[in-house]
């Protein structure tokens, strides 16, 4: 399958660089680029991306609101929303991650990160720059004391040890690997501790872990 990208960024030399990136993967490729938020609505409608890169910074609506409109409601077929900017406010990232982004990342995160990034987001998965994942993290233990909600039905002991290793940072495979289970198990079992608590990717679900006190 070829994922079909959008690239939102009001500064073209972002653009053209997101594309040569992009277009050197075979199993990408850029679909449209916007240098604005509402162009970038009008062609994510058009064209209907599987993964749309946008910036923060950019003539409205900014890559905050766009995030919320494109994937804030969970529809199905809505195009995943990877965040990608030079600023790494705390605001912008809780905020966008809680508008239903993909994933966050840095400008100067490199190609490698960006691919990754686009490919976990088509999984269902969530990326966020290494840089920002202890702070963000730091900020779900501080909110801790709001509590966080019991799941629909109880966890099972493998999904209580899936959760441990999503709050860890660690990837399915690597999971797989420390629990001696197959990368598809472990899929399976993140698959199920979601429907479980109502999340939509691995972040929510390592935010969880924090706020419930599974995880340090």
């Amino acid at each position: 399958m070829t994922i079909r990208i959008l690239v939102a960024d009001d500064q073209h030399l972002v653009r053209a660089g997101f594309r040569m990136v992009l277009s050197a993967e075979s199993d990408m490729e850029v679909v449209a680029e916007a240098a604005d938020g509402a162009s970038a609505l009008s062609l994510a409608r058009e064209t209907r991306p599987d993964v749309c890169l946008v910036d923060i910074r950019m003539p409205p609506p900014d890559g905050l609101e766009v995030t919320r409109r494109l994937a804030g409601g969970g529809h199905p077929g809505a195009p995943k929303v990877v965040v990608v900017t030079t600023f790494d406010l705390d605001e912008y990232v809780y905020t966008a991650l809680s508008n239903g982004a993909s994933g966050f990342l840095l400008k100067d995160a490199g190609p490698a990160l960006l691919t990754e990034a686009v490919r976990a987001a088509v999984r269902g998965d969530a990326m966020v720059a290494p840089q920002i994942t202890l702070r963000l993290l730091q900020h779900f233990t501080k909110a801790r004391r709001r509590g966080a909600s019991e799941p629909a039905e109880p966890l099972t002991d493998r999904e209580e040890e899936v959760i441990q290793g999503i709050a860890r940072g660690l990837t399915n495979p690597e999971i797989a690997a420390e629990l001696y289970i197959a990368p598809s198990t472990v899929k399976t079992h993140l698959g199920s501790v979601q429907a479980k608590l109502g999340l939509r990717n691995r972040v929510e679900v390592a935010a969880w872990a924090f706020r419930s006190g599974r995880a340090e």
